[in-house]
């Protein structure tokens, strides 16, 4: 439990560069907000009334301070069937369905279950949600667009070019609010014809209001809205606490995973009951926080309710920011995000560590589904341990001096993977008055292990030998105790059906 005063820090112990960072990320999420809306199938402001509320909420209830949370790409296209089959009050229902869930997990703890996404899922994750952002610009720049032509290539070089030489001069201002402020201003005095925020879409010109979703308050409304508010719950909390392993790694600090997914839970489900589609974590308007200065919740706040006011009470000068300076920042956003060590690392990282972090990349992209590359990624991490584990695994034997006694040694885990190895270890054939199996330096770790220790036992007794298991440990008795048929009556007839 975090104390008064480390709260209170983290809310007033960065207060100018957080407001400067959280402006900048403000306006940062309205094209977002709004794009995301357009994936989900719904109205602009469904997204913008989100990315207001979940920022706010976040920032009061959220495990990492200076991480920007509203409504993302990951959780909208798990949304695409549920408004198109029933409607958006269905949305609206799923939405608080998915944040009690996420309240739920933080409940339970099961943000620790993190700790087992390897290095190389992470870094696949961060790769191929740098190349999905640079992808979501295209379109910006594709000469098929209406209204994309040289001059948008020419202020996208602009703007990059202020992003990255501004700092040179001084740092005391994010080089992203300098870019959208002179290139609008450059647009608004010459008149150029390019594409702007306001052509993305109607912004809203109202408040959020609380409502109840208008559906039908039954078991079948809740199976209907279930699995979508669980994939929603899910990936969104995937996405969180990947992004929050990134922003502890970026300020080297930690923060509560737990308190993370309360957080999102609380966030999501007041959000349904302003009108708002659910969301989560943002890897690139977090690094551009992060990079801008922003480490503490008032910038999360800030761009939250910035974001509001700019739609609602500047929507016209808002609409008029050409979309090329926010091109730029999102380029820029993508270059910083992709882990460029990553490709050097191919050469010499372990080649299964390579193999994990490319799938996971290939998944992504392929899928547009965060969480299909991360289940790739660490179902071949599991595959991969579980192989190398396996390979460590050995036995050598001896026999006494009468040849009437063989004592066995078994090195390594016994598991599953390894248990193929430990079968063909034994001469079944020799003949011998007793065996000895010293497990001393071994592990069992699962049925698949005792099923295989038992098989051995029961083949030497039906050869006529003494089988004795020696130096069990604590841990592996147990559950050979509880699991092994070898003394069972019988267990040697039933072996030869």
């Amino acid at each position: 439990m975090i104390s008064l005063s480390d709260y209170r820090n983290q809310w007033f112990g960065n207060i100018r560069a957080d407001i400067l960072a959280g402006t900048v990320v403000a306006l940062a999420l309205i094209p977002e907000a709004i794009a995301f809306s357009i994936i989900a199938g719904v109205d602009p402001k469904i997204g913008l009334y989100a990315s207001f509320s979940i920022a706010v909420l976040i920032a009061f209830a959220g495990g990492r301070p200076g991480m920007i949370s509203a409504a993302t790409a990951a959780t909208a296209v798990l949304m695409v069937t549920l408004v198109r089959d029933y409607g958006l009050e269905y949305l609206f229902a799923a939405t608080v369905l998915a944040g009690i869930l996420q309240i739920c997990a933080g409940l339970l703890k099961l943000g620790r279950f993190m700790r087992y996404v390897s290095k190389s899922v992470m870094t696949g994750f961060v790769n191929a949600l740098a190349i999905l952002i640079f992808m979501a610009q295209l379109p910006e720049l594709n000469p098929a667009t209406p209204g994309v032509g040289w001059l948008t290539y020419a202020l996208v070089a602009a703007g990059l070019a202020i992003i990255y030489l501004f700092p040179l001069l001084t740092r005391a201002v994010p080089s992203p609010l300098v870019t959208i402020i002179v290139l609008t201003l450059l647009v608004l005095a010459t008149g150029w014809d390019v594409r702007t925020v306001g052509d993305m879409g109607e912004l809203p010109d109202t408040l959020p209001v609380f409502l109840i979703p208008q559906v039908p308050f039954s078991l079948e409304t809740f199976f209907i809205i279930l699995p979508y508010s669980a994939a929603i719950a899910v990936v969104g909390l995937l996405e969180s606490l990947m992004t929050q392993n990134i922003v502890d790694d970026l300020t080297d600090t930690t923060s509560s995973r737990d308190q993370e997914c309360i957080g999102q839970g609380i966030a999501n489900t007041a959000t349904g009951f302003i009108g708002g589609m659910a969301g989560c974590a943002m890897i690139g308007q977090s690094i551009i926080n992060v990079k801008s200065g922003g480490r503490g919740r008032l910038s999360a706040f800030t761009a939250g309710v910035l974001l509001l006011i700019l739609v609602v009470g500047l929507g016209d000068l808002v609409g008029r920011i050409p979309m090329p300076a926010l091109v730029a920042i999102m380029i820029m956003v993508s270059i910083g995000t992709f882990s460029w060590s990553s490709i050097r690392a191919l050469r010499v990282h372990p080649r299964s560590s390579s193999i994990v972090m490319l799938a996971t990349v290939a998944t992504v992209v392929y899928t547009h589904n965060l969480a299909f590359g991360v289940l790739a990624g660490v179902l071949l991490s599991g595959i991969f341990f579980a192989a190398k584990i396996a390979q460590l695994f050995r036995i050598s034997s001896s026999l006494s001096s009468d040849g009437r006694v063989r004592s066995y040694v078994v090195e390594g885990q016994l598991f599953y993977g390894s248990t193929e190895d430990f079968a063909n270890g034994f001469d079944f054939q020799e003949v011998l008055d007793r065996v000895v199996i010293d497990v001393s330096l071994a592990h069992i770790w699962d049925i698949s292990a005792v099923q295989a220790l038992d098989m051995v036992v029961l083949k030497f007794r039906r050869e006529g030998a003494e089988v004795d298991v020696v130096g069990m440990n604590a841990a592996s008795k147990t559950l050979v105790d509880r699991l092994s048929v070898q003394d069972n009556p019988g267990a040697i007839a039933a072996l030869d059906h």
